[in-house]
């Protein structure tokens, strides 16, 4: 991961007295939003004192962030006598189809059966994608016609993994925020669909998030929380960001935990969220 940027604070206020505009200003930068930022300048003003020093400041706000984060969750685990059913959402552009299909492959590097579900019918490079990597990483894909109905192949898809008796199923979703009312819809039909055969399915939820939108991802977050709930977030592309304060932002603002990063293109370039070695990279 690209990161650090409490060393970069740090770097700039050495041999002076922090500069209290100055950091908030950085801070924002650096993608921990508004109210995240005017918590933790408060928070540090009011610790180390108006005339703190680079070295205080950044001691004391890598201990804040760190307590920021979300805990360490559970592992997702196989369901006793069912699947679990994951269903991914978020916008194009923000790597979903990539990360799906990274999960999959994590997933059975760990022994588990998977199955993915091309529900985002709207793009046709999609389905193409999902299914290319289907093939890379031997993951059953189960596709519909373009343009067809994301719902059907949901159940075409629940129908295979409950014959094949699979333990994950991943679901690929259209990622279209243009028309929010028609995507609450696709997405509540989708919903209904998964959850007939288990009234608890899908059993998370999880938006993909691209690092380096910022303040974007926040606000894409808060959108498909409002559309249809959210269990947790994969955050994309730190390879390219510097930043990483939109998993702080995420979990204090909307109570969205990071579950999932991506830190590369290859398919191994992506782990469970470690809080501790995540503020260590990226604060």
């Amino acid at each position: 991961m690209a990161g650090g940027f409490l060393r970069a604070i740090a770097e700039r206020f050495r041999g002076r007295p922090v500069d209290w505009d100055e950091l908030e200003a950085m801070l924002l930068q650096a993608d921990l939003g508004v109210k995240v930022t005017t918590e933790l300048v408060e928070g540090l003003r009011a610790e180390t004192g108006f005339s703190a020093t680079a070295g205080e400041v950044e001691r004391e706000a890598r201990k804040r962030l760190l307590a920021m984060l979300p805990p360490p969750l559970p592992p997702l685990l196989p369901m006793p006598g069912t699947m679990r059913v994951i269903l991914v959402v978020g916008v194009n552009g923000t790597g979903k189809t990539t990360s799906i299909a990274k999960l999959a492959a994590l997933l059975k590097r760990e022994g588990r059966s998977v199955m993915m579900a091309a529900g985002d019918t709207f793009r046709a490079a999609a389905i193409e994608q999902l299914v290319a990597w289907g093939g890379r990483t031997g993951t059953t894909v189960i596709r519909g016609a373009y343009q067809g109905d994301p719902a059907a192949v949901c159940h075409d898809a629940l129908e295979a993994a409950a014959r094949e008796k699979t333990e994950f199923l991943l679901v690929d979703t259209a990622g279209r925020l243009h028309t929010k009312h028609n995507l609450m819809q696709e997405l509540a039909k989708i919903k209904r669909v998964l959850g007939k055969k288990d009234p608890s399915s899908p059993h998370e939820i999880l938006i993909v998030l691209d690092a380096t939108t910022g303040s974007n991802a926040l606000e894409q977050a808060r959108q498909f929380k409002e559309a249809c709930g959210l269990t947790g977030a994969i955050l994309t592309k730190l390879d390219g960001s510097g930043r990483g304060g939109t998993a702080v932002a995420l979990q204090q603002e909307l109570g969205v935990a990071v579950r999932f990063v991506g830190t590369g293109e290859k398919e191994t370039d992506f782990a469970r969220f470690d809080p501790k070695k995540f503020a260590d990279e990226m604060f």
